[in-house]
C-alpha cells in the first residue's frame, strides 16, 4: 500500500499525508468532531447551515467574487456537517495552491455572511426540507433516529426543519463557528502533488490561528430505544422500511467480524443473503441492505427495504429470519472465503483517486486507526477465522430487538398503540 506520513505543525495541526506526484493536483479533507451535535437547543441545522453559508464570500471577496476566485483557479471548496462532526474539502492545482489554502482560511476565519447569499442559502434550505417532507426515504431516516435518540442531539434532524431554519442568523453561524471549530478537534488527510516540509506551513495558515481546546464532550454510551413499529402513513404505493438497533463499537476487537458478518447478510450487493432471498428468489424488492453505523457513544446497525406495501411485512419477516440464521451459527467456511475474496479485493478500489486516499486517510484519523491501517486492513480480514465472524454474527444480529420505520401505506405490519 502507499506510505502514509504523519505531519504534525509547528500550531497544533494533525494530518495525515499520502505523497503522489504523478499529477500536479493535491485533494485535502478535514473533519472537526461535533457537527450537528453542537446545534443549540432549539437550532436543529444550524451546523448544516453553517456549512452553506461560509464559503458565500469570504474576507475581501463577496459571494460572485469568492467564486470567481475558485472557477478561475480551478480549485474546488466545500464544506458539510453529519451527526458527529462538520467537514471540508479543498481540491487544488500545485500551481494555485498557496491561494486555495488562502481561500480556505478566509471561508474559516472571515465569512461574510452577507445578507443575500444568507437568504438564498437560507431558501435553498427551506426548499429541501419541503422536498424531503414528500421523500420516504428521508422520512424513514428521520422518524428512525428520532425514535431511537428521542430528543438527544443524535435524534433530531441534521438539516433543522422549516421552523428552526427561519430562526438562524449571521450572529447564530459566526457563534457556531468560534464555539464548535476547535483546533483540538480537528484532523486533516491529504493526498497528491505536496511533501510534508511543504504542507505543514499551509496547514498552520489555513488552521492554525483556529481557537485551542475542544467544544466536544466524550460520551460512551448514548441511551438507545429498544425495538418497536412506527408506521408513517403517506399515500404512495410502495413502502419504505428502516430497521436496526444498537451495533459493535469500532474499536472493539469483534469489529472487524462483525463487518464480514454484516457483508454476507446484507453489505455483499448482489452477493448478500439478503439480496438472494429478497429479491433474487422473490422478487419482493429492488434493493435491500444493511451497515454499521459509526456513532460515538451509539454504534448502530441499520438496514433499508423498499418495495410494495403489500409485500412489506413478508419482506421484513424475510430479513429477521437470514438475520437470526446468521445470530445461531448458519454459516460455512466457503461463504466465509467469498466474503473475504470480495472485502480485501475491493478494497484497493476505493482508493483510487486522490479525493478517496485523502477521505479515507480523514477517517482514519478521525476513528483513531493507526497510520499503518492501510497496510493492516486486509491483514486483519484475512486472519479472521470461521468461529470469530459466527461469534461477531451472535453479538450483532438480534432480530427481536429490530427498531423499524415503514412510510407509506403498509399491509400487515401494526404499530403498538
Amino acid at each position: 500500500m502507499v506510505p502514509v506520513q504523519e505531519v504534525k505543525t509547528p500550531g497544533g495541526i494533525r494530518a495525515y499525508l499520502v505523497t503522489e506526484r504523478t499529477v500536479p493536483f493535491l485533494s485535502l479533507g478535514f473533519h472537526f468532531r461535533g457537527g450537528a451535535k453542537l446545534d443549540p437547543f432549539g437550532k436543529d441545522g444550524l451546523a448544516s447551515f453553517t456549512a452553506g453559508v461560509i464559503d458565500e464570500g469570504a474576507g475581501p471577496y463577496d459571494t460572485q467574487a469568492f467564486r470567481r476566485e475558485l472557477e478561475d483557479n480551478v480549485i474546488r471548496l466545500g464544506f458539510d456537517a453529519d451527526r458527529d462532526g462538520f467537514s471540508g474539502h479543498l481540491k487544488t492545482l500545485s500551481a494555485t495552491r498557496d491561494h486555495a489554502f488562502e481561500l480556505l482560511r478566509l471561508a474559516l476565519h472571515e465569512p461574510r455572511l452577507d445578507a443575500e447569499p444568507v437568504e438564498r442559502v437560507r431558501a435553498q434550505v427551506q426548499a429541501d426540507l419541503s422536498r424531503r417532507a414528500k421523500d420516504p426515504n428521508a422520512q424513514a431516516r428521520r422518524h428512525f433516529y428520532h425514535g431511537m435518540f428521542g430528543t438527544h442531539a443524535y435524534g433530531r434532524p441534521i438539516r433543522g426543519t422549516l421552523e428552526t431554519v427561519t430562526l438562524f442568523s449571521a450572529g447564530d453561524v459566526r457563534t457556531y463557528v468560534s464555539e464548535a471549530l476547535r483546533k483540538d478537534d480537528l484532523v486533516v488527510g491529504v493526498c497528491g502533488d505536496i511533501d510534508a516540509a511543504t504542507l505543514a506551513p499551509l496547514l498552520d495558515h489555513a488552521f492554525g490561528t483556529l481557537p485551542a481546546g475542544s467544544a466536544w464532550t466524550v460520551e460512551t454510551a448514548v441511551p438507545m430505544a429498544g425495538p418497536g413499529l412506527e408506521i408513517v402513513e403517506i399515500d404512495n404505493p410502495q413502502t419504505v422500511a428502516m430497521f436496526g438497533h444498537g451495533g459493535i463499537e469500532r474499536h472493539d476487537p469483534g469489529y472487524q467480524a462483525a463487518f464480514v458478518a454484516n457483508h454476507i447478510l446484507a453489505g455483499g450487493g448482489f452477493s448478500s443473503r439478503l439480496m438472494e432471498e429478497v429479491r433474487e428468489k422473490r422478487g419482493l424488492a429492488y434493493g435491500v441492505g444493511a451497515s454499521l453505523v459509526e456513532l460515538q457513544g451509539a454504534p448502530l446497525w441499520i438496514g433499508h427495504v423498499a418495495t410494495s406495501n403489500d409485500r412489506v411485512a413478508q419482506s421484513l419477516e424475510i430479513i429477521a429470519s437470514e438475520a437470526s440464521k446468521l445470530a445461531n451459527g448458519m454459516l460455512d467456511s466457503p461463504e466465509l472465503e467469498d466474503a473475504r475474496t470480495y472485502i480485501t479485493g475491493s478494497f484497493p478500489l476505493r482508493l483510487t483517486s486522490n479525493d478517496q486516499v485523502a477521505g479515507m486517510l480523514v477517517g482514519m484519523l478521525t476513528l483513531d486507526l493507526g497510520q499503518d491501517y492501510l497496510d493492516r486492513r486486509n491483514q486483519l480480514i484475512e486472519a479472521l477465522t470461521l468461529e470469530e465472524v459466527q461469534a461477531a454474527a451472535r453479538r450483532l444480529f438480534h432480530p427481536d430487538a429490530m427498531r423499524v420505520v415503514a412510510v407509506g401505506k403498509p399491509q400487515g405490519l401494526k404499530a403498538a398503540a
